[in-house]
């Protein structure tokens, strides 16, 4: 059996910066376990920049931010476990894993950080009807098949879902040559940050057609049309608006899925809203001494977030291996309907928390408030696109009843539509 002090599982940007900040803490026992022959996780296909602003100062590509990190790591005293992948973690804290060059081996470990980032919604998790012809495509998919591959997955688009890939993917294949017909958007807004919107999709000319959706698929060998159909407020189809719009290729942006099989086999508490686990504000999950960070504990906007967060999980392992914390009290945070998840989902009341609340719709003049604790802010526009961070200095626990064992999170203001781009 392998023995360590902290075991990092996902070799992408949270686990390279936890791995980092570990072995700059001094901590020497560190094992970086990936499952790909390289490290950086999906950065390597994101040629497009925009990375970097938060973090460095400066936009860089994909590639350039994860080798500026990559190289830092080579230099400290972490072993690197490439070409493996866990299979499982038990209540103990032990990793089975299997490798290229290793076979399988377990690995006992002290803490645990899960940095395993994110899946994408296939055709299957939103039940599209039609024929099953090629040419379906996840946009994380395409994008590998062009920056990687060399490969256009098409030449006449149609892209369903408006998250950040969707609309990278976009101007991508703009530039290509391919023609985009659109990107449609079942709601009301779209789910990509405000910049991509204006950069790849105003900036060439790409329509973006909200409530909307592909409501059936066409084609025997190779997909040949899609009808596409408006959806009133309730998403019930209006069937007069059905359209069959021809196309070789349907690129699906529909949402992420934190990576939590593992957080599974280990009997982690999830979040149902999130995808990631239920985790205090030291990231620690409901496991001791298991923590969580990046795209497997909730799904970023920036990959300068996930950074961080990777460092934060990495100081709070470090302490937890030196039992600089024990938390006995702790304050569940409950949200209203306008928030679709609040991390952490609890928290003990005695440090200063930075909060991230990821709301379910647009909303202008509003008002976050924890009226138990006597903390408001207020925010013009906050969008579903855009994760808001809340910083709550522990002074505002202070006079808290934490006998009551709950702080309401409220989000108000008013709900508002974006303008649709045809």
């Amino acid at each position: 059996m392998l023995d360590y002090d902290v075991a990092i599982i996902g070799g992408g940007p949270g686990g390279i910066a936890a791995a980092i900040r570990l072995a700059e803490m001094g901590l020497k026992k560190i094992v970086l376990i990936e499952r790909d022959n390289f490290l950086g996780g999906i950065l390597p296909q994101c040629i497009h920049c925009g990375f970097g602003i938060k973090e460095l100062g400066e936009q860089l590509t994909g590639p350039e931010y994860a080798q500026i990190f990559i190289d830092k790591l080579f230099n400290l005293d972490v072993e690197l476990m490439l070409n493996t992948m866990a299979l499982a973690i038990d209540k103990n804290k032990s990793i089975n894993v299997i490798g290229k060059n290793n076979g399988i081996k377990e690995i006992k470990s002290k803490s645990i950080i899960l940095a395993l980032g994110c899946r994408e919604r296939t055709r299957g998790a939103i039940n599209i009807p039609g024929s099953r012809p090629s040419g379906i495509f996840t946009a994380g998919l395409a994008q590998r098949l062009v920056n990687i591959e060399g490969y256009l997955p098409g030449e006449n688009i149609i892209i369903l879902g408006s998250g950040d890939i969707g609309l990278i993917m976009a101007r991508r294949l703009r530039l290509e040559g391919c023609n985009v017909k659109g990107v449609f958007e079942i709601m009301p807004f779209s789910s990509g940050l405000k910049r991509n919107i204006i950069q790849c999709l105003f900036d060439y000319d790409i329509p973006l057609y909200l409530n909307h959706t592909v409501t059936d698929i066409y084609g025997n060998e190779r997909i040949e049309a899609v009808d596409i159909s408006e959806v009133d407020e309730d998403f019930n189809i209006i069937k007069k608006s059905r359209k069959r719009i021809p196309c070789d290729s349907l690129i699906l942006s529909v949402g992420l899925i934190p990576e939590n099989e593992l957080a599974k086999s280990a009997g982690i508490r999830l979040d149902e809203n999130s995808g990631g686990p239920y985790v205090n504000e030291f990231f620690e999950t409901s496991v001791s001494g298991i923590f969580s960070c990046g795209n497997s504990l909730y799904v970023n906007d920036l990959v300068d977030n996930v950074t961080q967060d990777g460092y934060l999980a990495a100081e709070n392992a470090f302490k937890y291996l030196k039992d600089r914390y024990k938390i006995k009290t702790e304050i569940n945070i409950n949200t209203n309907e306008n928030i679709n998840y609040v991390i952490p989902q609890k928290v003990s009341g005695k440090f200063d928390v930075g909060f991230r609340v990821r709301v379910k719709r647009p909303i202008k003049d509003a008002v976050v408030e924890m009226p138990e604790i006597k903390f408001e802010r207020k925010l013009k526009f906050i969008t579903p696109g855009e994760m808001v961070f809340l910083n709550v200095a522990s002074k505002y626990f202070s006079n808290f009843d934490k006998t009551k064992n709950i702080i309401n999170l409220n989000i108000k203001g008013t709900y508002y539509k974006e303008n649709q781009i045809e």
